[in-house]
């Protein structure tokens, strides 16, 4: 069975060296193909002739392990329906320029092992401007469910220090209840932003990762999460947008209903939770803004 062997990257449990700095170019036809992709119809983020145009925040989730390559004796490589994103977060400290070329370093952060012959990866990125001015910064974790079939990842020992932290909801009723309707054909719109596994378009990509039928991106999950909620709080303001933070439980499809629900933890942050039907799809999540 394939063996990952992490303390070979992050001796000491400290996190790995950053990555070489890669460049990113992206046009306004990328910020306007994301924002139509997460389901996003304010004109400030889905019309460039909008007097206040901007780039959604969450734009650069997808660049979350952007020039990281990690040693595949150490961590084998898995195939992309073996791979789902497990918990997402990101931080803006400045807006995007609206077109333009950005550089992108990463790091790992912590590989540990879970139930089912799978293991837990975390990679730390930031995305820098070309005046030097980190924009954003972002914690990636995924689950690598197998090398060549499910759950064939040897038991080992994990090594680094996690940043996944458990939330606990308020028992009370909640302060926010939103709901959005997932296209049929959204993931099919979401993947022209560059996130082409097949696990989200061929039926037999998502039997092959254990799934009766394609899922949606977690990404494009988690953009919903932020369109939603930075329209409820922040009256769709981008600039007021600060951390958006959560864990994929269980996959949405589309033609799902999301609903969330939230409740107030201190000024200018909501902890919340995702749901389809009875079922939580989103989970130890919160959201921070001004």
């Amino acid at each position: 069975m394939p063996t990952y062997r992490p303390r070979a990257l992050l001796p000491g449990d400290q996190p790995g060296p950053w990555s070489d700095p890669v460049s990113i170019a992206y046009t306004q036809r990328d910020v306007l193909l994301y924002a139509v992709g997460i389901g996003c119809s304010d004109l400030r983020h889905v019309y460039e002739q909008h007097p206040q145009f901007a780039v959604f925040p969450t734009f650069a989730i997808r660049w979350g392990a952007a020039g990281l390559k990690l040693d595949t004796d150490a961590i084998p490589n898995s195939p992309g329906p073996l791979m789902l994103d497990a918990e997402r977060s990101l931080e803006q400290l400045a807006p995007l320029p609206t077109e333009g070329a950005v550089q992108v370093r990463a790091r790992l952060l912590s590989v540990h092992p879970r139930p089912r012959g799978a293991a837990f990866a975390e990679v730390e990125a930031e995305v820098i401007d070309a005046s030097g001015q980190v924009c954003v910064r972002m914690v990636s974790g995924s689950f690598r469910r197998g090398v060549a079939a499910l759950g064939d990842i040897e038991p080992f020992e994990g090594a680094g220090t996690a940043r996944s932290a458990k939330l606990t909801m308020p028992d009370r009723a909640p302060d926010l209840d939103l709901s959005v309707a997932i296209p049929a054909n959204q993931a099919h719109i979401y993947r022209l932003s560059g996130d082409y596994n097949p696990l989200h378009i061929a039926p037999e990509a998502a039997r092959f990762g254990g799934f009766e039928q394609p899922i949606l991106h977690g990404l494009c999950t988690y953009g919903h999460c932020g369109q939603l909620l930075l329209g409820a709080l922040c009256g769709g303001d981008a600039a007021r947008f600060q951390a958006l933070g959560l864990r994929f439980s269980s996959p949405v499809y589309p033609g799902d209903t999301l609903r969330l629900v939230g409740w107030h933890d201190g000024p200018g942050r909501l902890v919340f939770e995702g749901r389809v039907g009875d079922k939580t799809v989103v989970s130890n999540a919160s959201f921070r803004y001004v």
